[in-house]
């Protein structure tokens, strides 16, 4: 018996089960260095952006979706726009201030960092 409100029985012995801790690792990746600068960006009143968290996107500072697809256990930051305005985010992200930047790209830290990888 199939289809809603059917039984749910125990997979059969030997058979796969996939579980979040497959698909998920249990400790988060560390985020990386996307650039060592930020990039300017003018944000819509009202409209909701996700900022890439783990530095592997392709569309920085946005999410791509990268983090679920190379198994990070990151998540973008997810923002409302409160006024249309210019705005510096943050690609080093290493910022105190997500996702604004806070000028932390500047530290001996940052510069001495290749990007792509972690701090």
């Amino acid at each position: 018996m199939r289809g809603v409100g059917a039984i749910l029985r125990p997979a059969a012995r030997g058979a796969r089960v996939s579980t979040p801790a497959r698909w998920f690792p249990r400790t988060p990746a560390r985020s990386v260095v996307a650039l060592k600068t930020p990039i300017k960006v003018e944000l819509v009143a009202g409209k909701t952006y996700r900022w890439c968290v783990c530095g592997r996107s392709k569309k920085q500072p946005f999410c791509d979706g990268s983090h679920f697809f190379q198994r990070t256990g990151l998540s973008p930051l997810k923002f409302k726009a409160q006024e249309t305005r210019m705005v510096a985010l943050c690609t080093c992200k290493a910022t105190q201030r997500p996702p604004y930047c806070d000028g932390t790209h500047r530290s001996e830290r940052v510069q001495k960092a290749e990007v792509g990888s972690p701090l």
